[in-house]
């Protein structure tokens, strides 16, 4: 979920425990996901390091009627391994739901119960060390040896089987234990994306990741603005407008897609979560990659369909009680300036298909903007060591590696601009961990399905000819 991106000073503090093969650095759905299927492995020693004190799950959008927006499979292993002590289902088992989630017949677990399978599933794993955050890691070919004797030592105590012996990164965390490995995962998760103009204006705009927390004050301003086009942005504007008759705010809905569209969720579209598209989308060229991903919002920042017909049910009973909420929805809407007085944001606005410019006034702003991953700061002594594109951003490899070697460094939900809009999606986080188990331990530990879709991505081989005309025959 998160680790310190503080940096400072060299390697100082002795060495404490044995060489791992692995050490995760965060512990998000992703890296709890690859700890569980490590879990199993006698031939692997991996350690998972976590900045907080407990594991918790987007707790500021934790609302109380929230589901996932993938089915139960999407667990942190059941992909891989269906048999796995891990599994959803066998949470659901050992804490006595499993049939009221039966009856319950909805393929969505609700986003608190998931939120408390991945805490069942840390508690319960002795790889997993929470309170660690991390402020520098560094590779022992970048030190002198000489000057850490015990470092030098703990590093030829036993040969690495999976190769890389005699080198290791030093993870450093907060309390200056330092922990080695000889790989690292990256789980870091990533960071609330807030508007330059909103965070240039300061003020008490908040980000979705922060709703709940500043949910009671927010209620008690006279006008709420929110910012955004996916599901956060839903939500809110849900639960705000629900409590609407309780309260007196006027509430309003902004956002640049033309529409407040649903998340694209057919079978065949489906299919783009495959092995074989992350492979295809891999091989495109970086401006191709980026104008896909603007053109597939719909595929995985929309919004439920349900839940757009909830909103809209919504309003209508709320109009027959005679409540009608002071609210305004305005679509194909970008925000381009904000300022506050130290009473309100006046809000620059221009409607992307008018070309009209126009400005609102209000005193509560909420950005449902996403989130966008980085490169922490911790990594600082090894940037070297790593693969990064113009934009500072991880190259990752098929296999999910960042190094320069592609065998040391991997990353978890970080590589969206190399393998597409799977990156955040939970169904795919089994299988990317299963690619990294079998690029660390050189063996398939987890088989990894070659393909699955029925539709072909690229030109497929049998037809690849020469186009009529130009001198091709039948």
């Amino acid at each position: 979920m998160s680790a310190s991106t503080s940096s400072a000073g060299t390697a100082a503090a002795p060495s404490t425990g044995r060489v791992h093969d692995l050490v995760g650095i965060g512990l998000g759905p992703f890296n709890l996901g690859l700890a569980c299927l490590a879990d199993p492995l006698d031939d692997l020693d991996a350690v998972f390091l976590e900045a907080r004190d407990e594991l918790a799950w987007h707790p500021g959008m934790m609302l109380d009627d929230a589901t996932l927006q993938v089915p139960f499979l999407a667990d942190l292993v059941t992909m891989a391994d269906p048999t796995s002590r891990w599994s959803f289902l066998n949470f659901l088992k050992q804490t006595g739901q499993l049939y009221p989630f039966y009856v319950r017949e909805s393929f969505y677990p609700l986003r608190r119960e998931y939120d408390d399978y991945c805490r069942w599933a840390a508690e319960g794993l002795a790889s997993v060390r929470f309170g660690c955050p991390v402020v520098r890691v560094e590779h022992t070919d970048d030190l002198d040896l000489d000057a850490h004797p015990g470092l030098r030592d703990r590093l030829h105590e036993g040969l690495d089987p999976h190769g890389a012996a005699g080198a290791a990164y030093v993870v450093t965390t907060a309390s200056g234990e330092t922990v080695l490995g000889r790989r690292l995962v990256l789980g870091v998760g990533t960071r609330p994306r807030v508007l330059d103009s909103v965070r240039a204006a300061g003020g008490p705009a908040l980000h979705s990741a922060d709703y709940l927390p500043h949910k009671q004050r927010l209620q008690q301003q006279r006008s709420i603005t929110i910012v955004g086009s996916g599901q956060s942005a839903a939500e809110i504007y849900r639960d705000l407008l629900a409590e609407s008759p309780g309260h007196d705010y006027e509430l309003t809905w902004l956002t640049r897609s033309p529409r407040f569209f649903p998340m694209e969720y057919t079978k065949l579209t489906l299919e783009l979560t495959s092995p074989e598209y992350s492979a295809y989308f891999q091989g495109l060229d970086a401006g191709t990659r980026e104008r896909l991903l603007r053109e597939q919002r719909s595929l995985y920042k929309g919004i439920s369909g349900d839940l757009v017909d909830e909103i809209s049910d919504l309003h209508y009973r709320l109009r027959v009680q005679g409540a009608g909420p002071r609210t305004t929805l305005v679509s194909a809407t970008t925000l381009t300036g904000a300022r506050w007085d130290g009473e309100a944001y006046d809000l620059d606005l221009r409607h992307d298909e008018t070309g009209e410019d126009f400005g609102l006034r209000t005193e509560g702003l909420v950005l449902a903007t996403g989130y966008e991953a980085s490169v922490p700061d911790f990594l600082d002594p090894v940037r070297h060591r790593l693969r990064l594109d113009e934009r500072g951003r991880y190259l990752a490899d098929s296999r999910y590696a960042v190094d320069r070697a592609g065998r040391e460094v991997f990353v978890q939900n970080g590589e969206e601009h190399t393998h597409g809009f799977v990156a955040p999606d939970l169904g795919m986080g089994a299988y990317r961990s299963s690619a990294i188990l079998a690029a660390v331990t050189g063996r398939e530990v987890y088989p990894l399905e070659k393909r699955v879709a029925v539709q072909s991505f690229g030109v497929p081989d049998h037809l690849r000819r020469a186009p009529a005309g130009q001198g091709a025959t039948r």
